[in-house]
């Protein structure tokens, strides 16, 4: 693997990390909350996640509102 790619897919790594403990720092904390807030606190703390469509956006924030933390951490 060459240098680039390597630094590539650290970045990847790396933004990936940041994506994971922000919608497990989300679904700890609206835990049970209405879809539209969820989905409201996702659009706000996720902006310009390649993507993360509103359709991953709603999944990810139905899982949240029934209790679920979809990040796995």
């Amino acid at each position: 693997m060459t240098e680039a790619s390597l630094l590539r897919t650290d970045a990847e790594h790396e933004a990936n990390r940041v994506l994971f403990r922000t919608v497990h720092e989300i679904a700890v904390g609206y835990a049970g909350a209405a879809v539209p807030q969820v989905i409201a606190v996702l659009r706000r703390r996720l902006v310009d996640v390649p993507g993360l469509d509103e359709q991953g956006l709603r999944r990810i924030a139905e899982e949240i509102s029934v209790g679920r933390d979809p990040s796995g951490l």
